[in-house]
């Protein structure tokens, strides 16, 4: 069983990648190329118990942390809508970019995103995070 979960948990990344990959990847010229962010990808699956309007509370507590942390480049988030059925329950997508792994190494510890955390934390069930350089 604990191998089937941790099968499954690898597609669930490979599936995230590719869909970044298949998001940013387009014909590029050399001159449009830029240089590599890093992406810290975090997808969350919320307890059962939580309810609608808790869900809401988390996603606009985590829609604010760019403007309290200013090493968070880009922000975008989003909920799953595939038909494929392969998401293990993880229903939010929430999609952030660093310009380097000290910005990213900034952003773990601070303030701002540790209080994000505890609020966050009495209604998450799961949560899986991946980093990635971007790759062109």
């Amino acid at each position: 069983m604990k191998f089937m979960n941790a099968v499954l948990s690898v597609s669930l990344l490979a599936i995230v990648l590719c869909l970044s990959v298949a998001v940013v990847g387009r014909d590029v010229s050399a001159e449009d190329k830029c240089e590599p962010v890093l992406r810290h990808v975090v997808l969350f699956k919320f307890k059962d118990s939580a309810t609608p309007e808790q869900v809401q509370e988390v996603e606009k507590a985590f829609a604010e942390l760019p403007n309290k942390i200013d090493v968070i480049q880009d922000y975008e988030w989003g909920t799953n809508v595939s038909p494929e059925g392969h998401d293990q329950g993880f229903t939010h997508c929430f999609f952030l970019t660093f310009k380097t792994e000290a910005d990213r190494d900034a952003y773990l510890p601070h303030p701002a995103h540790k209080a994000f955390g505890k609020a966050l934390g009495p209604y998450l069930d799961k949560v899986c995070v991946v980093d990635y350089w971007t790759k062109n």
